[in-house]
């Protein structure tokens, strides 16, 4: 049975002629339908929706989705949740409280609100916010759809807007989070002097398309270069985390769970281990450690673990950098 709310809003904006109320409506009815494999139901009542002035065609064979044009994202079958991650306790928390909100949406809705759907995450490549939507998309049982900027992103005037148009149209008859990697390519500061009106445009239409985006949809954004971001962008996200370097405490953790994984001892202290690698991202880490376990297993059976990571300590600490000078470790 569907939710009694929604008849009644599409029954409202047929009598009112109310079209923006029908549409945000009859979205959050395909959605419910297909949440419970109806996906015959889904795909006919989808065909009345109209995306970008053209009606939505159903899914050939009633398929369990609608027919998407793949072309402007990809899905990523979640497979890590926040207890495979080393995350910061406010960023935990806040998205542990996030799920829950999901979870419980229907005692809110009783209440007239509805669960937060917005986030932006901001730090340093390496450092997880890719893994952290990943991770998002498992705790809250939804498709993680990744936005791709080479089929977004067009030469012709206006032609972007209308993708993202049909990208975020597409997204809204389903539970799913939305992500999008290097958000500052399309969420830039409309002020620039340096930009063309072409990137306000697309500023503009996207800051409107998020906007009008259901609850059901979670949008997660990632940037490098928060300083590049619209200040208006900014204020659309409920949730702003900051996910920075990790600090000696995590890169200890971090090496302990992949001892316990690869079941290799390092042969060094944790605590002197994170001394050395002060700077390293998480990705960076998984690459060390993927450099020792290569010439671990290249040199079986003679292999000596400790002289192995002496030698890739000191290959690490002399490599080139982005920056003059290593950042210092605040919780040495």
């Amino acid at each position: 049975m569907a939710r009694a709310d929604l008849l009644l809003d599409i029954v409202k904006a047929g009598a009112e002629g109310d079209q923006e109320l029908f549409r945000r409506a009859l979205e959050a009815l395909v959605t419910e339908e297909r949440s419970k494999q109806h996906n015959i139901l889904a795909d006919r009542l989808a065909e009345n929706l109209n995306l970008n002035g053209r009606r939505a065609r159903p899914a050939q064979g009633g398929s369990a989705a609608p027919n998407r044009d793949s072309r402007l994202y990809y899905e990523v079958q979640p497979r890590r949740g926040f207890a495979d991650l080393l995350l910061p306790e406010f960023v935990q928390r806040a998205c542990s409280e996030l799920v829950e909100e999901h979870n419980r949406v229907d005692l809110l809705r009783a209440h007239n609100l509805e669960p937060r759907n917005r986030l932006l995450l901001v730090g340093p490549p390496g450092n997880g916010k890719t893994s952290l939507a990943e991770a998002l998309a498992q705790e809250l049982g939804s498709p993680m759809f990744v936005v791709r900027y080479e089929s977004i992103i067009g030469s012709y005037l206006g032609e972007t807007a209308v993708r993202l148009a049909k990208l975020f149209a597409q997204a809204r008859t389903q539970r799913c989070v939305l992500f999008f990697d290097e958000f500052d390519v399309i969420g830039k500061e409309r002020g620039d002097v340096h930009e063309t009106g072409e990137i306000k445009r697309v500023v503009s239409s996207l800051l409107l398309q998020v906007d009008q985006l259901p609850s059901h949809v979670v949008v997660v954004t990632a940037t490098n270069h928060s300083e590049l971001l619209d200040r208006a962008v900014w204020r659309r996200f409920q949730l702003r985390l900051d996910l920075p370097l990790p600090g000696k405490g995590q890169r200890i953790a971090w090496l302990k769970m992949f001892e316990t994984r690869s079941r290799l001892r390092l042969g060094y202290t944790h605590d002197h281990l994170a001394r050395r690698l002060v700077g390293l991202s998480f990705a960076e880490l998984e690459q060390f450690t993927q450099d020792v376990q290569r010439r671990y297993v290249l040199m079986m059976p003679t292999a000596d673990i400790r002289s192995i990571v002496s030698d890739r300590l000191k290959q690490w600490t002399n490599r080139a950098a982005p920056t003059p000078s290593r950042p210092r470790d605040d919780d040495a």
